[in-house]
């Protein structure tokens, strides 16, 4: 978790910063943190403080440099500072991850109960001997 932790610390947007790892037989295949597609301003935020359409969550960019490297996703564990939102469940379920571990609770469970009924070990992180 302090991997991602300082993973997160990449990321441009001020509201929230998040990290993600995907490890797969105990090696790290993927990294990703919050923020926005390549090519476009790195400004998360709106002049309120809202966060802007454009931005793409930490484990959605950690499953697409997987994907873009021609690296299987299935069968790995997603660390993550903050629980997924429902769209990213959605890819953590057809990238085939089989766990999620994640620091903080994101805005609802909504996203943890969709995991569950998938059949996907979730883990709150604690401490380091929640991953023993």
């Amino acid at each position: 978790m302090a991997i991602c932790e300082e993973i997160a610390k990449l990321s441009y947007c001020n509201r929230k910063k998040v990290g993600a790892l995907l490890v797969n037989n105990g090696n790290i295949i993927s990294f990703g943190y919050n923020g926005t597609p390549y090519g476009f301003c790195n400004d998360c935020e709106d002049n309120e403080g809202n966060t802007l359409d454009t931005v793409m969550h930490a484990e959605s960019n950690a499953i697409l440099k997987c994907a873009e490297q021609g690296r299987s996703t299935n069968g790995s564990t997603l660390y993550i500072t903050m629980s997924p939102c429902i769209s990213c469940a959605k890819l953590i379920i057809q990238a085939k991850i089989k766990k999620v571990v994640y620091k903080e609770l994101y805005r609802s469970a909504s996203a943890i109960h969709l995991l569950e009924q998938s059949n996907i070990e979730i883990v709150k992180y604690e401490n380091c001997k929640d991953l023993l």
